[in-house]
């Protein structure tokens, strides 16, 4: 299982990377991460810098 860290305003998520179903721009150059089975994450970057996390994850 490979994990990415995921950075938000309020505090910061380890996330399992099979568990992000999509992604969505958000406000303010935030991201919507949206997770199987959860409610979305809202973190911080824009949609190009979080998919490039991922994909490196």
């Amino acid at each position: 299982m490979k994990f990415v860290l995921l950075e938000s305003r309020g505090g910061n998520y380890m996330v399992a990377i099979q568990n992000i179903a999509w992604l969505r721009t958000g406000e303010n150059g935030q991201t919507n991460v949206g997770m199987v089975g959860g409610s979305p994450l809202l973190v911080t970057g824009s949609i190009e810098e979080v998919a490039a996390k991922v994909m490196e994850g």
